[in-house]
């Protein structure tokens, strides 16, 4: 079926509509990333298996990550008319149990992490719930959606629909509202006024520097040129970052049609996906969707009978951090070698093959559709005066809740990390967040109360990057930190620059001295060609400003306060609470532990490589470590 009028998105929506809300019980499975490297995937099939053995007139869906990645497997049970039981940390076993208490018209009681009353779809797919509507006999004790902690602050846009519709079916995309927004600007809407619209809401790309998408989108479509291209960078590759992953497999229609719009608006007719090769799902997931935009009409030739027709390609990241910085991947997408090139001319101006180009990150384009869809004004009275709407986080690290997470910018990092994020894992103290990727920097305790912006980020010396988010705690090595996200930008330089090719490599050498005990008072700079070893030297200069204190111990005193750092600390046997187990000479990988049964044992240092098993196996805290 080829969609060309209204009544035909409608009867599409319908039918999306029954598929998500169908008129028996349906049972969702989250089937991300997240999802299947906890087991998804096992309990999936044991709820398939078991609905056929019952006989049983039941849906199983997959679905994308909801975002609350620690309690995952999540599965979720959809009541017709009533509502939706969200279980957590499922199992087979249980998963098997689920399915007999259905079967007997039971509520399963075991893992009930919340409930969803009611979904109230407005055009754009957003969704509100409110109470009253739940059976009578559903748990009292299990909370709603919105009174769950990890979900009470957050406001959904960009991942509206992740985990609440099956991404490799377009159906329940436009059954949320999805395509509704292309509609109205290719019936109803010249370029220019698209573009107001998003200069209006005043969002900023969700990504780097957060430069206004609006003005980027005019600039585009000011340059002359009867050939235009757009593109989406979803070559995410910040250590601990997966909000381009979550999305692009909870939901990647919000991407395609955010990119459509854009071509429409700045008058391109090809776009691009580049994503990296290390997403095999996400990638499945998006060739799945443009095939089915393709089918419907609303990808290729003439969309919605109009005469704008735009077409998706999909290029594949071989996991150069470096092409994510636009210019770089530019020359991979043309067969150059990734490397960026010096600016101005900026894309918008000369792009692809020399031609205008507009590029935004996957975060940016699934924000189009809701704008265009609710207005500039809507969308403006989200975040703050000078950081518009909502950004979605990696909140990762040290926190009891580690997940995706969308917020309205704004919100504190303590809001962040206690409210949200739950706050540090086993009761230990607080210590830095980390925000931007290896670039950005760390912020220390005292800062906890600042909000989330990009100028106030930039202001303490870090940024908000593409939306990473590392809490660490008192057990943390500030210095050691540092190390390691300049390690990761030193083996990732494309080594075209000197600044960053050399002055990366010195800091190296500097932070390896100072944490193997050899370090001196010194000062740095940098000079780069691009983001990369222009930003680089973030997380030394923020943790040298915060934390001097560690810095100046491991320089001057030969000591690591947080007992991480290998050159600078011993292992040794508390003799008062060693009861000669034998656990740690058991555990010990280089035999370094020596002492018979019962009796008191001991470390021989010149063996011992430090690797810290002994430590984290004795029971009773006789391995001391100094």
């Amino acid at each position: 079926m080829r969609i060309t009028t209204l009544d035909d998105l409608q009867a599409v929506k319908a039918e999306g509509l029954r598929l998500t809300y169908p008129e028996k019980i349906k049972i969702m499975v989250g089937m991300a990333t997240c999802g299947i490297s906890a087991g998804g995937d096992k309990v999936y099939q044991t709820l398939a298996d078991k609905i056929a053995e019952l006989g049983l007139d039941v849906a199983l869906e997959i679905t994308g990550c909801i975002g609350f990645c620690q309690r995952e497997p999540l599965v979720d049970v959809v009541y017709p008319d009533k509502g939706r039981l969200s279980y957590q940390r499922m199992t087979p076993d249980k998963a098997a149990a689920l399915v007999e208490a259905i079967k007997e018209n039971q509520i399963y009681p075991e893992n009930l992490l919340c409930r969803f009353d009611r979904e109230e779809l407005l055009i754009d797919g957003q969704f509100k719930v409110y109470g009253n509507s739940h059976p009578a006999e559903w748990p009292a004790e299990v909370p709603l959606y919105q009174e769950v902690p990890f979900f009470k602050k957050q406001v959904k846009i960009a991942l509206r629909n992740c985990g609440f519709i099956n991404p490799e079916r377009i159906e329940e995309y436009i059954g949320r509202g999805g395509y509704q927004a292309l509609y109205k600007v290719l019936k109803e809407m010249t370029p220019e006024e698209v573009i107001a619209t998003v200069k209006d809401s005043g969002i900023r790309g969700r990504g780097g520097a957060g430069f206004p998408t609006g003005l980027k989108w005019e600039f585009c479509y000011k340059n002359p040129g009867e050939v235009k291209y757009v593109i989406c960078n979803a070559d995410e590759g910040d250590p601990g970052a997966f909000m381009d992953r979550g999305i692009l497999e909870g939901d990647p229609h919000a991407v395609l049609e955010g990119m459509a719009i854009g071509a429409y608006a700045v008058g391109a007719k090809e776009g691009y996906i580049y994503c990296r090769a290390e997403y095999p799902l996400a990638l499945k997931r998006l060739e799945k969707a443009i095939q089915q935009a393709e089918d419907y009409g609303l990808l290729g030739d003439n969309i919605f009978g109009t005469d704008f027709s735009f077409r998706l390609k999909i290029r594949e990241g071989a996991g150069a951090f470096v092409c994510g910085e636009e210019t770089a991947l530019i020359a991979s997408i043309e067969g150059k070698v990734g490397e960026p090139r010096p600016r101005p001319p900026f894309p918008a101006q000369s792009g692809l093959w020399g031609k205008p180009t507009i590029i935004n990150n996957v975060k940016t384009w699934s924000h189009i559709a809701p704008i265009i869809a609710r207005g500039s004004q809507w969308y403006a009275s989200l975040g703050t005066e000078r950081s518009k709407g909502t950004t979605v986080f990696a909140l990762v690290g040290k926190v009891v809740d580690a997940g995706l997470v969308e917020i309205p910018l704004g919100t504190t990092l303590r809001e962040m990390i206690f409210d949200i994020g739950g706050g540090i894992a086993g009761n230990k103290e607080f210590k830095a967040v980390q925000t931007g990727g290896p670039s950005g920097g760390c912020i220390p305790a005292e800062y906890l109360d600042t909000p989330v912006e990009y100028e106030t980020l930039g202001a303490l010396g870090s940024i908000m990057g593409s939306g990473g988010m590392i809490v660490m705690d008192e057990r943390d090595c500030m210095v050691n930190v540092a190390k390691y996200f300049l390690d990761f930008t030193k083996e990732e330089s494309c080594g075209k620059c000197t600044p960053c090719r050399e002055g990366t490599l010195r800091l190296m050498e500097i932070l390896e001295r100072i944490t193997e005990g050899q370090g001196q008072l010194e000062t740095i700079k940098d000079a780069s060609l691009c983001g990369l070893g222009q930003t680089a030297p973030n997380p030394v200069l923020t943790t040298v400003k915060y934390f001097r204190d560690e810095y100046e111990a491991h320089i001057t005193q030969k000591k690591c306060p947080a007992k991480v750092c290998k050159a600078l600390i011993t292992f040794r046997v508390d003799e008062e609470k060693c009861n000669g187990c034998g656990r740690c000479r058991l555990v010990c990988p280089v035999e370094a532990i020596v002492g018979a049964k019962k009796e008191v044992h001991r470390i021989i240092q010149e063996k011992c490589i430090k690797c810290g098993t002994c430590y984290d196996r004795c029971k009773f805290d006789a391995i001391i470590v100094e």
